[in-house]
């Protein structure tokens, strides 16, 4: 269980503020209730109960482990399926909460965008969803845990992408 004041990943919102843990009854049924803040929105308010498993929610990365992850992209990204309009393999492990697993998605997409830009093709929508909303939260969890910014994390991993690609000429 979590405290009030701790800062955790918290589902699609990314980084959240436990600001309250208290009682509510919702249906007749009394339960505790986490009230989380998005670190970038503070004027929205969510509510889940402590003991929802449909929702992760992660204590933030220690610095070690973000230097660890940060490793991942000097690694050629993970085969995927490539037929056409088909979901890259590791989709499923976005919702495990493993950060090496997400972190090997988002490098894996990021190589295939940068490929199929590279080779003036399509980068399908579900990839981009896939790899815009997945990549945003952890690496807005990395510049939390190594204290920079986003920007400046974005720019390392991209710069790792793209420096490993060999040029294509024609």
């Amino acid at each position: 269980m979590f405290t009030i004041g701790d800062h955790i990943i918290y589902s699609a919102h990314g980084l959240c503020r436990i600001n309250d843990i208290r009682d509510e009854t919702v249906s007749g049924v009394t339960k505790k209730y986490y009230k989380l803040h998005p670190l970038e929105n503070t004027l929205v308010t969510i509510s889940t109960p402590v003991d929802n498993d449909k929702v992760v929610m992660l204590k933030l990365l220690q610095k070690e482990q973000a230097l660890e992850i940060i490793e991942i992209f000097k690694q050629p990204g993970a085969e995927s399926d490539s037929q056409s309009n088909s979901k890259p393999l590791p989709s499923k492990n976005i919702n495990t909460g493993d950060r090496m697993q997400i972190a090997e998605v988002v490098n894996t997409l990021m190589r295939k965008k940068f490929d199929t830009q590279l080779q003036k093709e399509a980068f399908y929508a579900h990839d981009y969803k896939l790899l815009n909303n997945t990549q945003i939260i952890l690496f807005k969890e990395l510049a939390h845990a190594l204290d920079t910014s986003f920007e400046e994390i974005n720019k390392m991993i991209n710069d790792l992408i793209t420096e490993e690609q060999p040029l294509t000429i024609g």
